[in-house]
């Protein structure tokens, strides 16, 4: 999975770049605005949202847009309807695609998406086409500089992690669901700087994709996280080195 994980790290980095722009922010926004309307406004209580309030706290997200965020959840302040959606699909090569969209027009935005498919070389498909071909699992970047392998493997394991594996500057901490929150307080506890964590569907198998191919993958998956709507993206892409380099992205 190494392939798979070297994307997932470069993809970050692009969010980390995206912030610095501001253009994560309206999405930021609207995680906390759902996850305080589904369970409060109180993130001691309320894990999704601790996890959303981090997130944009990492991204360095303004707290007066935060709170903002909390009180449209909350319906202290006016603020649009979302949704939770989920769209799957065909990405060039046959590379399975999944995303996470949260919007006020589901109609404005299925058409969106089938666009962007269409345009980049992909086909939209029906729901619970490719969704078997992920799980969900908790999932925690944790900086690697200055960090011992071994040191940080035994604490993750210990503290209930599923999986450990470095990835350029980053450990990638896999776990269940439901320990993400006991393992990343743990690491942090433990002096390790989080980058990054979230409940996330990795994929089970990957598919191997070709240069010529790559590039077109790529341009799809660009443009459907560039869409204001759609939270994340998943593939079951595999880039080897090769191929990483060929496209000018290692």
């Amino acid at each position: 999975m190494a392939g798979h994980s070297k994307w997932a790290n470069i993809r970050h980095k692009k969010q980390k770049e995206d912030a610095k722009r501001g253009k994560i922010f309206t999405k930021l926004a609207r995680q906390i605005t759902v996850a305080a309307r589904e369970g409060g406004g109180d993130p001691n209580s309320n894990f999704r949202l601790r996890l959303a309030i981090d997130t944009a706290r990492a991204h360095n997200m303004p707290n007066d847009n935060i709170e903002r965020a909390i009180k449209r959840g909350t319906g202290e302040i006016e603020g649009s309807n979302y949704e939770e959606l989920v769209y799957e699909g065909y990405g060039p090569g046959g590379v399975a695609i999944l995303l996470e969209v949260m919007t006020d027009n589901r109609n404005r935005t299925a058409s969106d998406i089938r666009h962007l498919f269409s345009k980049n070389g992909g086909n939209l498909g029906e729901t619970g086409c490719v969704a078997w071909m992920f799980e969900t699992k908790g999932q925690i970047l944790v900086e690697a500089e200055g960090v011992d392998e071994d040191e940080i493997m035994l604490a993750a394991l210990e503290a209930g992690a599923e999986d450990i594996e470095l990835v350029d500057d980053l450990y990638e901490v896999r776990t269940a669901p439901d320990t993400l929150h006991a393992v990343r307080t743990a690491l942090a506890e433990a002096g390790y700087t989080i980058s990054d964590a979230g409940i996330r569907r990795l994929p089970t198998t990957t598919v191997s994709v070709a240069a010529e191919e790559a590039e077109r993958l790529i341009a799809l998956m660009d443009a459907l996280e560039d869409h204001d709507d759609v939270q994340q993206v998943y593939a079951n892409a595999e880039f080897s080195e090769e191929v990483m380099q060929a496209i000018g992205q290692s």
